[in-house]
């Protein structure tokens, strides 16, 4: 038997066999960044029934009733703070919250929370506990899949690092968005991650599905997740792994500069020069001018 109170002291995990239970946002959010450095934003965005949704009650019910429940007018919480000294852009979603479904306000924050981190060129981090996309928003829910990946595409553009944290569960349209294209994908150990559940998966594909395919360690077993770590431990790992994707401050004066993105055109032109055997600086020269329509020096 587990009291609540011995499983708080322990970040919500079982003492006995390491089992994570789902732990609110401001939770998650308090563990992660340093003592009063979390400054939110926008906390006041809330949906609308736009479409006048009603299944076994009417979706304004069940939002007055998860509001109440869990004291966040949506199910994703985002603002600045600072992690081990260095400032990041945090997203965190709640699943307490109509099971951390993704509509209009989540999807909003999410790309706030981007846009931030590119125009002060700190680093994105985005923890998702989410079931998917909110069915009760219809098609604006869906939308917030091809809203999000905008923002993540711009962000990587920029060579501004993005960290995501998988938790459980991470599924359906989160997990087809933002949730598994970070520069590294962290999961807490046995975390739930799919797309969809096991008949639909199987039956896409017409074949049985291998023994704990939607479970963290077989994600991670694959190339798909890059870490898995455990609650206790995360916030040092985002901390360590900051480290690595900041470039320190040129001569100890400036901001830290975030790593070079990979430019696939200048990767190909290297390699086309050097299978050539043409490596010279002239002839480079000559190329790059060649590709903006200028001729070549004779």
């Amino acid at each position: 038997m587990l009291f609540n109170k011995q499983l708080d002291k322990s970040l919500r995990v079982c003492p006995h066999c390491g089992h994570h239970f789902r732990i609110p946002a401001k939770v998650r959010i308090a563990h992660l960044v340093d003592g009063g450095s979390f400054m939110e934003r926008d906390a006041d965005l809330q949906p609308v029934d736009a479409l006048g949704f009603v299944d076994l009650k009417p979706y304004p019910d069940r939002l007055v009733a998860a509001q109440l429940s869990t004291g966040l007018r949506d199910a994703a919480v985002w603002g600045t703070a600072t992690i081990g000294g260095r400032p990041v852009s945090l997203c965190v979603m709640d699943f307490g919250f109509i099971g951390g479904s993704m509509g209009s306000v989540v999807g909003e924050k999410v790309a706030r929370a981007g846009e931030a981190a590119i125009a002060e060129r700190i680093p994105l981090i985005i923890v998702s506990s989410s079931g998917g996309a909110r069915m009760q928003e219809g098609t604006y829910a869906l939308m917030q899949l091809a809203k999000t990946m905008a923002i993540v595409e711009r962000v990587k553009a920029a060579s501004v690092p993005y960290l995501s944290v998988l938790a459980d569960p991470t599924t359906g349209g989160v997990f087809a968005s933002f949730a598994v294209v970070g520069d590294v994908n962290i999961a807490e150990p046995n975390a739930l991650i799919r797309f969809a559940g096991d008949r639909v998966s199987a039956g896409t594909i017409s074949e049985e599905l291998p023994p704990g395919y939607a479970r963290a360690e077989f994600w991670f077993s694959h190339g798909f997740v890059d870490r898995i770590v455990a609650r206790a431990h995360l916030r040092d790992e985002i901390i360590a792994l900051l480290g690595f994707l900041i470039a320190p401050p040129l001569n100890g004066v400036g901001e830290p500069i975030a790593a070079g993105a990979f430019k696939p055109r200048s990767f190909l032109s290297a390699l086309t020069g050097a299978l050539s055997g043409d490596g010279s600086p002239d002839s480079r020269n000559g190329e790059s001018n060649g590709s903006r329509g200028e001729a070549p020096r004779g």
